[in-house]
């Protein structure tokens, strides 16, 4: 399951962000985009997330996931189609072998929200 590896990956990057951060802040939630070629599961992201984060500075932080569609884009015909993955990748009109990826590779952070832990010197 490669998923909790990504995952730990994931720990790892929003920690080293966090720290590099001159105030502390607290995470609220994650938003990542996952294309459907990449062959991660969402549900078992989502899962390895929540174990993962369970009793470390993520307890508790909520993890959205964006899909998006594999979309291919054939350079004989001139046209965008969306291969069927695992069943069918060949451009659906001239069978020219699927070579220019146009979307479903992604896998990444798109942003954090957060709440500074701001305190007032008075």
């Amino acid at each position: 399951m490669h998923e909790t590896d990504m995952t730990k990956a994931l720990i790892l990057t929003v920690k080293d962000w966090q720290e590099s951060q001159k105030e502390n802040p607290q995470i609220s939630c994650i938003h990542l985009i996952v294309g459907k070629f990449t062959c991660v599961e969402p549900v078992g992201l989502q899962f390895a997330f929540e174990v993962q984060t369970k009793n470390t500075f993520l307890n508790g932080v909520k993890l959205v996931i964006q899909e998006t569609p594999l979309v291919a884009f054939c350079h004989q015909c001139q046209a965008e189609y969306h291969p069927e993955i695992g069943i069918q990748y060949a451009c659906p009109q001239c069978k020219s072998p699927m070579d220019d990826i146009r979307s479903g590779r992604e896998l990444k952070i798109d942003r954090v929200e957060y709440v500074e832990n701001y305190a007032p010197n008075f």
